[in-house]
C-alpha cells in the first residue's frame, strides 16, 4: 500500500520544502486539490486519500472538508472541529485555561452593538476595570476576532501616556506609536490583558506533533516597530532553546487543540512563560534543519497511522542530503551592522555590568506652605476617604486639576505688592501663585514630575452634619508640592549618545556587531531603573542608542526597562549617618577648622577628614550670599515684567494641549522660547524667581546669622542649569556665583556621603548594599554559566576523538524527533536555581538550528540606572573596602594612581558611570582563579571644563545646551589582574547575601493560572508516552 497525502491549499515555500522531502522517501504520492475541486465539486467526487492535511483560512469551506472527512475517514494531521475555536480569542483563552496552560491575566468586554455602554466596564486615566477586575496601564487591548490583527497597547501617564498599535507587517513597520491617544476603543468587543514585560522579545513556537517543538525569537513590535531584515529582505528570527516547562506547554497546546502542526506565541516574563495566541497551521521559514525534522516527523506520523507494517526508522542518510547546498552565514544589514573583528585569542568578554547616573535634569524644587482655606481642606478630605488625621497624596491628572481649580479661586486678584496685607499674607499669596504656576506649567498634567502632599496639622471638634454629636475636622494642613527634576532635551541626548558609545566601545572586537550578538540571542541584556522619571527616561534613551532603536521613548521604557526602587532608590538606610556627616561638615566649614589644610603635604590626601574642601571655606560664604542675591534680584525684575504684561485671557488658556509624551523625550531645544527671551523648557520667570528666592532664603538666615551648608549643592545645581540652559538671559554675576558654588560644592557633595574613608565606606555599604549583592549574583551566574559551557566543550572534545569529523557528523545527523521525558520534569525550588536569576527572562540561541558562526558565544549585560547617591556609594565601597576590619592587610580594589585621580575628581556629574567587565581566559585551567578577570573603569560623566574656555566649542555647546560625556578611566594598573575570586572576597562583607533577596513572586492576579503541580506533570508524562515504539 502506498499512502497518499492530500493538501487542500496552495503550497507555501516551507510547505513545498517539506513535501519535496516527504516525496524523496519514495513512500508517498502527494495529490494537491485545486480551488475548483474544493469550491465547486461535491465531496463524493474528491480524490480518495489516506492522510489529509487541511487547515482553515479566509473563504475556505471547512464544512465541506468535514463532510469529506466523515465520508472517507482519512488520517487527519490537524483535526477539523477545533479549527473553529482559533478564530475567537475568547475561546482560545478559555480552552488554554481548561487544559491548565498559563495565559496572561485577562478579561472580556462583549458588546452587541458598537459603542454600547456597559455597566461592568469602567475607564479611568490609568486603568480599565472589567466586572470589578482592574487592569492598570500598560495593558493590551485585543479584538475578540482572531483574524483582526489591530492590537493596541496603552501606556501609563507615569511613562508618558499614549498608545501603540500593532499590526501585520507593512514594509519595515510592525507597529506605530500614537502619543495623543489615551482612551480605549469602544466600537467592538475586546479582550483586556496585563502587559507582560518580555525584554523586547517575542517567541514563536512551532510544533510538528506533540513530541516536537521548535522555537524562534524576534524583536517584539512593541519596542520600536522597526522590522529587522536580512539581506534577502526576510525578517530576522533566530532559533532559541525552550525550557522543559515550555516544551511541556508546546505538547499540551498541540493536544488541547488537536492540531499536530501548530504555531503559538509565547511570552516570557518574570521567570514564567505564558501562551498569548494560538495560530494553528504554521511552519518555520528558511530553516533547512527544521524542514528535515518536520518531514521525518510527518513521515513517522503517516506510517504509524496508515502503514504500521512499514518501518518508520529514519534512514542513516536522508535522501535529499546528498546534493544539498552549503549555506553561507547570513549577515545582519540594519544600518550597516555586521560581524566586525573577533575576540582576543584566548580572553573573551563574558559580562558587562554598568551603574549609570541619569542625564541632565532641571533643578529639583519643593514648595511648603501651611493652608487653612476651606477649599483645600475639603480637597484633602475628598481624597483621603474623609479621615481628618490622614495625609493625602495627589498625583493623577484629575486630582491635580481639582487642586488647580481650588488654587485659582484662592489667589488674590491684586498683583504682588499691591495690598496693605502683612508680610506673612503676602508670602502665602506668593506661594499659592507658585503652586498655580507649577500646576499650569506646560498645560497638561504629566503625573510623573509633579506631586502634592497634604498633611493635617491642627483639628477642632465640630457638630456633625445631622446635628447629632461631634466629629473631628482639620483646620490647618501642610501642603508640600514637589516638582522639577525633569530630564532635559540635553539629558536625553547625553543618554542616547552614551548608549551608542557603549555599543561601539564596550564589547571588544564587536563594534556595531553588538547588534548582531543581541539579535542572535547571544546577548543577555537586562536594564534596571529606580522609580524616578528622569532615571527611567535616561535608561530608555540609553537603550535606544545601545540597540539602535527608533521612535519615542515611552514604548522602549515599558518594554525594556524594569523598575527596582528598593535596589536603586532612596537614602533611608543611611539617613542617620548622613545627618551626622553633614553636621560634622557644617562644623568644619563654619568654624573654619584648620584640619583640612594639612592634607597638602600628606601622601594620602583622601584619608583626612573633610578632604576636598577648599582652605578657609567659610570665607567664601558671604560672597556666595551676595552673588545669589544679585542673580535673584535680576530674575525678580524679569518675573515682575512678565506679571505686568500678563493680560486676560491668560497665555495658559490659549496654549495648545501639551503633548506629554513628546515633552518627556524632547531631544531638541525650544528655539521659539529662546528667541523670545524666555527661560528654556517650560519654566516661566515666576517659577524661576521662586527657585532663586527659595535658595537665597534657605542659604542664609539673616535673623540668626546662620548659613545652611546643605543648600550649597542646590545653589550649584541651579547655577549649572542656568549657565547651560539660560545663558541667553545674560544674568550678571552668574559666572562668578557658579565658580564659588562649584568650589564649595566640590568639597561638600563628596563629604555628605562621609567626611572620611571609614564613614564613606559605612554609608556607601548601607545605601548600595542591595545593588552590590545583585552585582555579585550577576558575576557568579556568569562564571557558572561559562564553566558549564567549558566543561561541556571539554567532554565533547574528548568524545569527538573517537567519532567521525564534526562536519561529516553534522551533515548526516538524525533529527531530534522526541522530547525526552526527563527534560519535562520542572525543577523544584531547591534544584540549582538562583532565585534572583530565575526572575530574569532569558533567550538563548539554539545552536542546532542557528546559522551563526559562533553559536556558543554569549555575553551578559546588566545596566543599573540610578541617582548620584548610589554612584558615590558604590565608588566609595570599591575604593575603601580594604579598610574594613575583616579585610585588614588587603590592597584596595582601586590602584594608587586612580585613588589620587578620584580624590581630585570632586563631582560625579550627569551620566557618570562605573563599569565592571568580566573576561574569561580560556587557556587557563578551570580551577585557576586567573581564568576570570575583572576590569574596573569609571567616568566622571558630563564635562563642564569646555565652557570655561569661552571659545568656539563653548559657544557651540551653549547653543545646543549640552555637555560632552567624559570617556572611561581605568581603576587598575595596566597589566594587573583583579580576579573574580578577589573581587567577591572584597565586596561580599558589604553586599546583601543572595539568600536575602526575595524569591521571585508570581505577579498579582496570576495565581489562578498556575494550576499544575509537579505531580500532575508526572502523570501527564505517563499518560502520553513519548516514544510510541
Amino acid at each position: 500500500m502506498q499512502p497518499r497525502d492530500c493538501s487542500l491549499q496552495v503550497f507555501s515555500a516551507p510547505m513545498g520544502q517539506i513535501m519535496d522531502r516527504l516525496q524523496a522517501f519514495g513512500e508517498f504520492e502527494i495529490i494537491h486539490f485545486g480551488d475548483k475541486v474544493i469550491l465547486e465539486d461535491p465531496v463524493e467526487s474528491w480524490p480518495i486519500c489516506d492522510c489529509l492535511i487541511a487547515f482553515h483560512s479566509s473563504g475556505y469551506p471547512l464544512e465541506k472538508v468535514q463532510a469529506y472527512s466523515s465520508l472517507r475517514k482519512p488520517f487527519l494531521v490537524n483535526d477539523l472541529d477545533p479549527q473553529y475555536l482559533l478564530h475567537d480569542r475568547r475561546k482560545v483563552y478559555e480552552h488554554l485555561e481548561m487544559y491548565g496552560i498559563p495565559v496572561p491575566r485577562y478579561a472580556c468586554v462583549n458588546r452587541k452593538v458598537p459603542n454600547q455602554d456597559l455597566d461592568y466596564f469602567v475607564e479611568d486615566e490609568d486603568f480599565v476595570e472589567v466586572k470589578g477586575e482592574r487592569f492598570w496601564k500598560p495593558f493590551v487591548e485585543k479584538p475578540v476576532n482572531g483574524d483582526d490583527h489591530s492590537i493596541m497597547i496603552y501606556y501609563p501617564s507615569s511613562a508618558g501616556g499614549g498608545m501603540k498599535e500593532l499590526f501585520r507587517k507593512v514594509g519595515n513597520r510592525s507597529s506605530e506609536f500614537h502619543p495623543e491617544v489615551r482612551r480605549v476603543r469602544r466600537e467592538g468587543s475586546y479582550i483586556y490583558e496585563e502587559f507582560m514585560p518580555t525584554g523586547g522579545t517575542d517567541v514563536k513556537v512551532y510544533t510538528v506533533g506533540p513530541e516536537y517543538a521548535h522555537a524562534e525569537a524576534r524583536k517584539s513590535p512593541v519596542v520600536d516597530g522597526v522590522v529587522m531584515r536580512n539581506p534577502d529582505g526576510k525578517e530576522v528570527r533566530y532559533p532559541v532553546l525552550l525550557t522543559p516547562a515550555e516544551k511541556q506547554m508546546a505538547r499540551e497546546v498541540c493536544i488541547a487543540f488537536r492540531q499536530a502542526v501548530c504555531g503559538f506565541d509565547l511570552l516570557r516574563s518574570e521567570g514564567s512563560s505564558y501562551v498569548c495566541d494560538v495560530n494553528g497551521w504554521s511552519f518555520v521559514k528558511n530553516s533547512y534543519k527544521y524542514y528535515d525534522d518536520a518531514a521525518c516527523v510527518l513521515r513517522k506520523m503517516f506510517l504509524d497511522a496508515k502503514a504500521p507494517h512499514l518501518s518508520s526508522t529514519v534512514p542513516p542518510i536522508l535522501p535529499w542530503k546528498i546534493n544539498e547546498p552549503v549555506l553561507s552565514n547570513e549577515g545582519l544589514t540594519r544600518q550597516g551592522s555586521g560581524i566586525i573583528g573577533t575576540f582576543g585569542q584566548s580572553e573573551e568578554l563574558r559580562c558587562v555590568i554598568a551603574v549609570i547616573r541619569h542625564g541632565d535634569r532641571t533643578p529639583k524644587q519643593k514648595v511648603k506652605l501651611k493652608v487653612t482655606e476651606e477649599k483645600l481642606l475639603n480637597l484633602m478630605l475628598k481624597y483621603n476617604g474623609g479621615k481628618p488625621r490622614a495625609e493625602t497624596k495627589l498625583k493623577s491628572a484629575v486630582e491635580l486639576q481639582d487642586l488647580l481649580d481650588a488654587t485659582r479661586m484662592l489667589i488674590p486678584r491684586t498683583g504682588p505688592g499691591e495690598t496693605d496685607s502683612d508680610a506673612e499674607d503676602l508670602e502665602h499669596a506668593d506661594k499659592l501663585r507658585q503652586v498655580k504656576a507649577v500646576l499650569e506649567e506646560g498645560g497638561h498634567f504629566s503625573g510623573i514630575y509633579r506631586k502634592v502632599q497634604l498633611k493635617p496639622l491642627k483639628w477642632e471638634k465640630v457638630t456633625k452634619g445631622d446635628g447629632e454629636g461631634e466629629e473631628e475636622r482639620p483646620v490647618e494642613a501642610l501642603m508640600v508640592l514637589k516638582y522639577g527634576g525633569v530630564l532635559t532635551h540635553a539629558g536625553r541626548k547625553q543618554a542616547e549618545e552614551l548608549g551608542r558609545y557603549f555599543r561601539n566601545n564596550m564589547y571588544p572586537g564587536e563594534g556595531t556587531g553588538l547588534l548582531r550578538l543581541h539579535s542572535t540571542y547571544r546577548h543577555d541584556l537586562k536594564i534596571y531603573s529606580s522609580d524616578e522619571g528622569r532615571v527611567q527616561m535616561s535608561a530608555a534613551a540609553f537603550a535606544k542608542g545601545l540597540l539602535d532603536l527608533e521612535g519615542q521613548l515611552t514604548p522602549i521604557l515599558v518594554s525594556l526597562v524594569s523598575k527596582d526602587s528598593s535596589m536603586l532608590d532612596g537614602l533611608d538606610t543611611a539617613s542617620t549617618e548622613m545627618e551626622e556627616a553633614k553636621a560634622q561638615l557644617n562644623e568644619i566649614i563654619t568654624a573654619g577648622t584648620k584640619l583640612v589644610h594639612d592634607y597638602v603635604s600628606s601622601e594620602l590626601p583622601w584619608m583626612i577628614d573633610g578632604a576636598g574642601l577648599p582652605p578657609h571655606a567659610d570665607e567664601h560664604l558671604p560672597e556666595l550670599i551676595k552673588l545669589a542675591k544679585k542673580v535673584t534680584e535680576q530674575v525678580r525684575l524679569l518675573a515682575k515684567d512678565e506679571e505686568e504684561n500678563h493680560t486676560e485671557p491668560s497665555a495658559y488658556d490659549l496654549a495648545p494641549p501639551y503633548d506629554q509624551a513628546k515633552a518627556l523625550g524632547k531631544s531638541n531645544i525650544d528655539v521659539g522660547r529662546i528667541a523670545a527671551g524666555l527661560p528654556c523648557g517650560s519654566e516661566g520667570f515666576l517659577l524661576m524667581y521662586a527657585r532663586w528666592k527659595k535658595l537665597e532664603r534657605d542659604l542664609y538666615n539673616e535673623r540668626r546669622d546662620r548659613f545652611d551648608i546643605t543648600q550649597i549643592p542646590d545653589v550649584y545645581d541651579s547655577c549649572k542649569y542656568d549657565l547651560l540652559h539660560n545663558s541667553h538671559l545674560d544674568l550678571k554675576g552668574l559666572d562668578e556665583l557658579f565658580k564659588i558654588a562649584q568650589l564649595l560644592a566640590d568639597g561638600v557633595i563628596p563629604n555628605e556621603y562621609g567626611i572620611n574613608p571609614q564613614q564613606k565606606l559605612k554609608i556607601g555599604s548601607k545605601i548600595a548594599r542591595r545593588l552590590l549583592g545583585k552585582i555579585l549574583i550577576d558575576l557568579r551566574n556568569t562564571r557558572e554559566e561559562a564553566m558549564s559551557v567549558a566543561e561541556l566543550k571539554n567532554s565533547q572534545d574528548q568524545v569527538s576523538v573517537s567519532l567521525y569529523s564534526s562536519k561529516k557528523e553534522d551533515r548526516y545527523s538524525q533529527p531530534k524527533l522526541y522530547i525526552k521525558s526527563d527534560e519535562l520534569k520542572r525543577p523544584t525550588n531547591g534544584e540549582n536555581k538562583d532565585e534572583d536569576d530565575d526572575k530574569e527572562t532569558k533567550y538563548r540561541l539554539d545552536p542546532k538550528y542557528a546559522n551563526v558562526m559562533t553559536p556558543e558565544r554569549h555575553v551578559r549585560t546588566r545596566l543599573y540606572f540610578t541617582s548620584e547617591s548610589h554612584i558615590h556609594s558604590l565608588m566609595n565601597v570599591l575604593r575603601y573596602c580594604n579598610l574594613d576590619e575583616s579585610l585588614q592587610g588587603e590592597e584596595s580594589l582601586v590602584c594608587q594612581s586612580a585613588l589620587e585621580r578620584l580624590c581630585k575628581t570632586k563631582e560625579l556629574d550627569y551620566m557618570s558611570y562605573i563599569v565592571l567587565r568580566l573576561f574569561e581566559n580560556t587557556e587557563e585551567s578551570l580551577e585557576d582563579p586567573e581564568r576570570f578577570r575583572i576590569e574596573l573603569t569609571c567616568s566622571r560623566g558630563a564635562d563642564l571644563s569646555p565652557l570655561e574656555k569661552k571659545d568656539e566649542e563653548a559657544k557651540s555647546l551653549l547653543r545646543e545646551h549640552t555637555l560632552p560625556i567624559m570617556g572611561p578611566e581605568r581603576l587598575q594598573e595596566v597589566g594587573s589582574c583583579l580576579t573574580l575570586e578577589t573581587m567577591e572576597k572584597m565586596i561580599r562583607p558589604f553586599a546583601m547575601p543572595p539568600e536575602d533577596f526575595p524569591p521571585p513572586s508570581i505577579p498579582a492576579g496570576f495565581s489562578g493560572y498556575f494550576s499544575k503541580s509537579a505531580a500532575v506533570l508526572e502523570r501527564l508524562v505517563k499518560l502520553w508516552p513519548f516514544n510510541k515504539n
